[in-house]
């Protein structure tokens, strides 16, 4: 008997914002789907939700509610359009860039998200993002 190997399903979602790098908005692998690394970003701009920026484009201030809001947004398109849902969510792993003053909006607004369904979470404070964001999350969720 043959075992037919089967290469995971890339997903490239029409309403998330499109990636800053060369891959895809997430990956099927059986029933598991692997969200890449998803911003605050929308589709077809630019421009950052809550981020306001000086005439040379760096930061001046930044709402972190707006971005979190956006990022479960954008998470939420690319499990729809991949055939999953919110709730078949499994593991979250969350990237701040400044864990001392986000850290507990972002707590407070997650528990707003994740009402009944409670997924795994690492929560991790980096330097920086590839763009000027605040907040990126990993995602992993099942699909039927």
């Amino acid at each position: 008997m043959r075992i037919k190997k089967s290469k995971p399903e890339v997903i490239i979602s029409r309403r998330a914002p499109e990636p800053v790098g060369p891959y895809p908005h997430a990956r099927r692998a059986g029933n598991l789907l692997f969200l890449s690394g998803i911003g605050p970003r929308r589709r077809n701009s630019k421009k950052i939700p809550g981020v306001n920026s000086n005439a040379n484009g760096n930061v001046v201030s930044y709402d972190f509610e707006q971005q979190c809001h956006a990022v479960f947004n954008n998470v939420k398109f690319i499990l729809e359009d991949a055939g999953s849902r919110w709730e078949n969510i499994v593991d979250v792993t969350v990237f701040l860039t400044n864990m001392k003053d986000d850290f507990k909006t972002f707590n407070k607004l997650y528990s707003q998200y994740f009402t009944t369904n409670r997924p795994a979470r690492t929560t991790v404070e980096v330097n920086c993002l590839p763009t000027p964001i605040a907040i990126e999350l990993k995602v992993i969720a099942t699909v039927k």
